[in-house]
């Protein structure tokens, strides 16, 4: 770890919702306080839940009193992206990093995070998502260049440190300052509770950030890697088309915002050499009797169907309604942090105002 590191201090954001994942969360918070590079704090934010508020302030109550962990309500409209807006209005961290709730960041998360922020030019670095499959195993029909629809890494991303357009949202971390230029993750995108399995918001993100700040660099290292808990239920057919769907809504809405060219630009390549390769592996595999080499080719073929009914529906629905989200600055809320860290009783209370009032249509 170089001397730049040690000095590098990270507020890490983990968004939740439904006391259904609690072992989750824990295994997830304590993967942050076991980091190699310590974090400054770790913020949850509870998304319109009071009784999982008030249990997880109870479970850190001494953690809120050393100002390890911070529990906050979602001070804006239900779903990730005020979640996250809200983590980040209170966070005093120089950089942001957020993990998903049912994902354990391996020891040195963190510290290659840091370590992609030599380059003063760097605004994001994102990491490697892996997932774990509940019933032990990938299913023999699931395509690895569809792993986006579980949350994760896929076929067809570069290896190593490279350079790209947006990172992905459940393991991924900001300069504080990106926030300042690009304002905060849009509502009305992305994911809310367990209703439809929308994305994107992180790329919108990442497209807007680098319209803002011309000269950013955005990256991804594949060795900051995350563990991806991938329930059974989202190991099915029916869920791996619903989220191919709702992904096609999404980039509509994005498209719509930022324009088709920046906002398919890297979905281009993907739909046109890393899904026929996809196809043509599963067809080899097929024919030399190798398990789900057929169901996989066929999969991908659904799964772009999906995506392509999706994006063409919300592309009709929004050139008639308009986009129906939107973004705007983050107020820093430096006099709330005393308030989020809890009252005598060790609980903690809504950070006022995720977004700005000033909240602008996309």
């Amino acid at each position: 770890m170089s001397d730049g590191d040690r000095c590098r201090e990270f507020s890490v954001v983990i968004c939740v919702y439904t006391e259904d994942r609690w072992g989750d969360i824990l295994a997830a918070v304590d993967s942050v306080r076991a980091q190699s590079l310590p974090a400054l704090e770790t913020l949850l934010v509870v998304d319109h839940n009071e009784p999982l508020r008030a249990r997880l302030a109870q479970t850190y109550r001494d953690e809120v009193a050393r100002r390890e962990v911070r529990v906050l309500a979602n001070a804006g409209p239900r779903g990730l992206s005020s979640g996250r807006n809200t983590g980040i209005a209170v966070a005093r961290g120089e950089f942001v990093a957020f993990l998903d709730d049912d994902a354990v960041a391996e020891r040195d998360w963190l510290r290659w995070f840091a370590a992609g922020y030599d380059d003063p030019r760097v605004m994001a670095v994102g990491g490697r998502t892996l997932p774990a499959w509940a019933s032990g195993r990938r299913p023999a029909w699931f395509p690895e260049e569809f792993d986006w629809v579980v949350g994760c890494t896929y076929r067809g991303l570069p290896p190593g440190r490279v350079r790209v357009r947006n990172v992905l949202g459940g393991n991924a971390s900001f300069r504080r300052t990106a926030f300042d230029a690009a304002g905060g993750f849009a509502t009305g995108i992305g994911r809310d509770g367990d209703r439809r399995p929308l994305g994107c918001e992180e790329t919108e993100l990442c497209i807007r950030l680098a319209t803002a700040v011309p000269e950013a660099v955005l990256l991804i290292d594949d060795r900051a890697v995350i563990h991806h808990q991938v329930p059974v239920a989202r190991e099915r057919f029916g869920y791996f088309r619903t989220r191919a769907y709702a992904e096609g809504l999404s980039k509509a809405l994005v498209a719509r915002s930022v324009g088709a060219t920046k906002g398919l630009e890297a979905e281009r390549r993907y739909t046109t050499r890393v899904l026929p390769a996809g196809v043509l592996r599963g067809l080899r595999d097929a024919l030399l009797a190798r398990p789900g080499g057929a169901g996989r080719a066929a999969a991908i073929v659904a799964g772009v169907t999906s995506a392509a009914a999706g994006y063409a529906w919300a592309t009709l629905r929004t050139r008639r309604t308009g986009t129906t989200f939107a973004s705007g600055p983050i107020e820093r809320r430096a006099g709330a942090q005393e308030t989020a860290e809890g009252a005598a009783d060790g609980t903690a209370e809504a950070a006022p105002g995720g977004l700005a009032a000033s909240e602008a249509a996309a």
